[in-house]
Order: C-alpha cells, then sequence, then structure tokens
C-alpha cells in the first residue's frame, strides 16, 4: 500500500481539478546538473535575508505556452548545486500584476499536473497567477542517491530544504514585475501542506495557507501512518531521528498562527495521517482557525470539483468580493 496508495489518491485529486490535455511547452529542461547538495541547516526554519547564495537565482526559461486564458512558462532556478528545481508560473490573460497562489502536492507528486491545461485554467481563474514545483527527494529533484534513501527516511533535509526553497522561490518572484507578492498564499497538500505551514511560519510573505490533510505530530505520525513501511518503522522512532524533526513539526508552529491566516481539510479515515494525529495538528491550531471536515476523499473531490478557492477570497482586494457559489459549495 503506502507509497502506492499516496500516487493514487494524489491521482484521484488531481482529477477534480484537471483533464488529460496538455499546455505545449516550446523547449525542454536543460540537463541536470551533478553535484552534491549545498550544506545548511535544516533545524531553522527562516533563512533571513541571505538566503541561500551558491548559484544565480535570476531563473532560466526553457518552456512558454500562450492560450486564451492564461500564460504558462517554465522556469528552471537553482541554488544549490545538483539540485536545480522547475517552476511553474501560470499567468492569467489580461491582469497586470495579478496575486500569486503557491502549490506543492505530495511528495509522490511530480510536474505533470503544471503542464495541465485544465489545471492552468481553474487555477488561473478570477484573475489569479499560479506557481506550481514538488519539493525535495521529489520527481524530478530526486537523482543520484541509493534506494534506500527517501522522503521519510531523510524527513529533515525534505522538509528543512523544501521550507527554505519556499522562501528562495518567493525571492525570485518578487523580482519580477509581472505578479503581486504583496497578496501570495499557498496550497499544500499531504507532505506539501506540512512544507507549507513550515513556510508561513517562518516567512511572513505568505500571507494565507491552505493546507489539506497536513503531517506532523511527528511521533504518532512515525508510529502509525500507513507512509511509513513497517520494516523500517523502527528506524524512525528512534530517538535521534525523533530528535532530527522535533523542529520540522508543524505542531510547534501553529498556535502561532493568527486565526484567519490558515484553513486546515482533514479527511476521515486516512491511512496517511491517522485520527489521533489529526486530532493534534488542529488542535494546535489557533482558536476559531478555518477547520473543514470531509468523510472520504470523495467528499473532498466532489467540494473542490465546484469551487472551494478560500485562499483566493482571502487574497482579494480590500472590499472585493467572489461569487458566494463558487467560494462556498455546500458539502454533501
Amino acid at each position: 500500500m503506502n507509497r502506492y496508495f499516496l500516487l493514487a489518491t494524489s491521482m484521484v485529486f488531481m482529477l477534480a481539478v484537471s483533464s488529460s490535455a496538455q499546455a505545449p511547452l516550446t523547449s525542454h529542461p536543460p540537463e541536470n546538473n551533478s553535484g552534491s547538495t549545498a550544506k545548511e541547516d535544516w533545524t531553522v526554519l527562516s533563512l533571513g535575508q541571505g538566503g541561500i547564495n551558491t548559484h544565480d537565482n535570476s531563473g532560466i526559461v526553457f518552456g512558454k505556452s500562450e492560450q486564451p486564458g492564461f500564460t504558462s512558462e517554465s522556469i528552471r532556478v537553482e541554488w544549490r548545486s545538483g539540485d536545480p528545481i522547475d517552476l511553474y508560473v501560470v499567468r492569467p490573460v489580461g491582469v497586470a500584476k495579478p496575486p500569486v497562489i503557491l502549490y506543492l502536492y505530495d511528495y509522490v507528486s511530480d510536474t505533470d499536473r503544471f503542464r495541465n491545461e485544465a489545471w492552468c485554467q481553474r487555477v488561473t481563474e478570477h484573475g489569479f497567477a499560479a506557481v506550481g514545483f514538488v519539493s525535495a527527494l521529489t520527481g524530478h529533484r530526486y537523482h543520484g542517491r541509493p534506494m534506500r534513501e527517501w522522503f521519510v527516511s531523510e524527513l529533515q533535509e525534505a522538509l528543512g530544504s523544501s521550507a527554505h526553497d519556499v522562501q528562495m522561490i518567493i525571492n525570485y518572484l518578487a523580482t519580477r514585475d509581472d505578479l503581486d507578492t504583496t497578496r501570495l498564499g499557498m496550497f499544500g497538500e499531504n507532505s506539501g501542506a506540512t512544507i507549507a505551514i513550515l513556510a508561513a511560519a517562518a516567512d511572513p510573505r505568505i500571507k494565507f495557507v491552505d493546507a489539506i490533510n497536513p503531517w506532523g505530530d511527528w511521533p504518532h505520525w512515525l508510529l502509525a501512518s500507513h507512509v511509513v513501511p513497517e520494516q523500517e518503522r523502527d528506524t524512525y522512532l528512534k530517538p535521534e531521528f525523533l530528535r532530527k524533526v522535533a523542529t520540522l513539526d508543524p505542531v510547534a508552529y501553529l498556535p502561532a498562527f493568527a486565526p484567519d491566516r490558515i484553513r486546515i481539510e482533514q479527511v476521515a479515515n486516512d491511512p496517511m495521517t491517522p485520527a489521533n494525529v489529526q486530532a493534534r495538528i488542529e488542535a494546535a491550531a489557533p482558536a476559531s482557525s478555518v477547520i473543514a471536515h470531509y468523510p472520504d476523499v470523495q467528499a473532498l473531490v466532489r467540494v473542490w470539483g465546484t469551487g472551494n478557492w478560500w485562499l483566493k477570497e482571502k487574497l482579494q482586494p480590500s472590499g472585493a468580493s467572489m461569487t458566494a457559489a463558487a467560494l462556498h459549495p455546500v458539502a454533501p
């Protein structure tokens, strides 16, 4: 089950917001560079003013697609030797400086959905830009490692470096004159939701976070989550492993969030994040935070299939409003 279940669940959710059509690219990605990952302190969330400065962060455009409602760019950025990151920046046509939403899905997801025309149309509705990317040890960022090393076995690196990546991505986006990074939010799913929470705790430029089934509460999550293979579980429950990830637990940071800054969406009976962990994550959120519960993943897909753009409503200019039906669909 484990990783294959995660992939299947992610694909089911993707079907709610996309179809099979792909937006064409005009060229192919540059080849990955070889080299070792730069050393950085994964226990410290905030990069501060300096960031990671081992490479030029200006970005290389390797693909562009212009469609009737949106323009999509594929851009390669790199701040660690041997770890280039492909960004997909999708902008609505006719909006000079749209607000921005970052999209980070589960660690089993790759970049295919960001080239999907239906996805691009949906995320740019109502005049928003979307920036999609993948986390560390995911997709094109998983290379040059023995197979025994994966997202959970290297959890400290995967979470810490990805939280740093989000800050560096915002640094890059802020250099562009076609995006409004003063109105920026982040959507995350599963491991991506955890990273979104950590990144927002470190960077106030992320105004709002929408987190679906975030992982966390590591001692209990590692004990019971179906993501963890049984033959590896004892390794991750050792004190030295738990110490390494203790400073990367969203439960430690959620209490400091403003109540209206985050929405947490929880699916019942989710094998990735057990009920007791979901309860602890929800309890850590500030009182009056927006919490959405779904009886199963199909209910989540149905609701998202009819709109459910909480982030877009929060990022609207003061006094502006979107249609109630699109933003607040009635759950079945």
